[in-house]
């Protein structure tokens, strides 16, 4: 190839270019040294005609947003010899910004000697302002109260937040690369999770309360919107889950549940949920014919026990009677105070003979167990069962009636309905 024609060819490689390249003479001294030559990539970027550059410095294009200490480092290694690059904000011909990356390198003749600069120049204002808006997003979500997870299309954890470390405990370097399963407490059926992956799966949001596990092993309820993330082509990219913790509220309602359903002595159900849960199993009983019973416990001789040692040792009485009886009984029964001393018990899926031997056996764990408050007592007990076509109402004037007569036929026995 000829040189002419390998000029040509280079000349058109450069005036093609996307990048801006710009030449000008080795001249450092004041007024410093001048533009000779601009490829059209760098007319179109700094909005200047080729003829009002020409002969030009590159002061041109600096404003006060220009970075001076860059600019002494610049001239620092230009006048060593060496090429230098940085990222700085040059002005267009309008006034208006732009950030811009570039290079220099020195242009020597054969001698050796510095004959000219080349520098090659990208407009970066886009990916500036782009980078600075993630940036922003990035402080936005660490200052942000809600826990923020970010995953991938594949459910790997990308990033989390600042929040997300305060509320589950683990860092952004324990859970990135891992499935948020890890934070899973085992206290949600397949179901809620496959509801889940159907709602995203149609490109919907999500929004439930999940109960996590911390760092720590204790529980977390956090109230959660995941939503699916698509790029300009409608692909799926990743979720995004944001997560507000509401575990104080719910130990709050819980406990507000708690001591409306609660006897306050005891621990154990109280009345009126008693009467709740005994409406419920009538209707079962109507419902399948499934047996179950219903027995009234009575502890005998109270009122003495109050008065002989004072009611503080009554309720301790009544504490660790109920506790017990608790012990003894099975996790599908419901055990109350009625009031006083009184105390109901349902047994489902029992018929009358099983509930009256319960009792029995009851009956004689109180009468066995030593009572440190006050030494030895005993309690008496009615059995009914929950019959198809009778009331709630009824069933307790029935059970009530057998307790009466076991306490008529001299206490600590059981009375059932034969």
């Amino acid at each position: 190839m000829h040189d002419l024609d390998y000029l040509r060819l280079l000349q058109a490689a450069v005036e093609q270019s996307f990048d801006a390249v710009v030449i000008t003479t080795a001249e450092l001294d004041r007024p410093g040294p001048e533009i000779v030559y601009a490829n059209p990539a760098f007319l179109s970027m700094t909005g200047y005609p080729l003829e009002e550059i020409l002969g030009q410095t590159p002061h041109l294009f600096q404003g006060k947003a220009t970075s001076r200490p860059m600019l002494d480092r610049l001239r620092a290694a230009l006048e060593a010899g060496k090429g230098f690059s940085a990222q700085t904000v040059n002005y267009r011909k309008d006034g208006t910004p732009y950030d811009v990356e570039w290079s220099i390198s020195p242009v020597r003749d054969e001698a050796g000697g510095i004959t000219h600069f080349v520098s090659v120049q990208r407009d970066i204002t886009a990916e500036t302002r782009e980078h600075e808006r993630g940036q922003m997003l990035v402080y936005a979500l660490d200052a942000s109260s809600d826990s923020v997870v970010i995953t991938d299309r594949d459910n790997r954890i990308l990033d989390v937040n600042s929040a997300f470390e305060k509320h589950i405990g683990y860092s952004r370097k324990e859970v990135r690369g891992k499935n948020p399963s890890v934070l899973q407490s085992g206290l949600h059926d397949r179901s809620f999770y496959q509801r889940m992956w159907d709602t995203l799966d149609q490109g919907n949001v999500f929004r439930d309360t999940f109960i996590d596990r911390q760092k720590n092993g204790q529980l977390l309820h956090m109230e959660e919107t995941i939503t699916p993330v698509r790029n300009e082509h409608g692909e799926l990219t990743g979720y995004v889950s944001i997560g507000k913790d509401i575990t104080e509220r719910v130990n709050a309602e819980n406990e507000l549940k708690r001591l409306a359903t609660t006897d306050m002595l005891t621990g154990l159900i109280n009345r009126m949920h008693f009467e709740k849960i005994l409406s419920h199993e009538h209707d079962r009983v109507r419902r399948y014919g499934h047996p179950a019973a219903l027995i009234m416990i009575d502890i005998d001789h109270f009122k003495q026990i109050n008065d002989d040692f004072g009611h503080p040792i009554g309720d301790a009485v009544l504490t660790r009677f109920a506790r017990l009886i608790s012990e003894h009984i099975r996790a599908t029964d419901s055990f109350a105070r009625w009031g006083g001393e009184e105390f109901m018990l349902i047994t489902p899926d029992t018929d009358e003979p099983a509930a009256r031997a319960l009792a029995e056996k009851l009956r004689r764990l109180v009468h066995d167990t030593d009572f440190p408050e006050i030494g030895h007592v005993t309690a008496s007990f009615g059995v009914v069962p929950l019959a198809e076509d009778a009331t709630p109402e009824q069933t307790v004037h029935r059970v009530d009636q057998r307790l009466y007569a076991a306490k008529q036929q001299g206490r600590d026995r059981v009375v059932g309905d034969d």
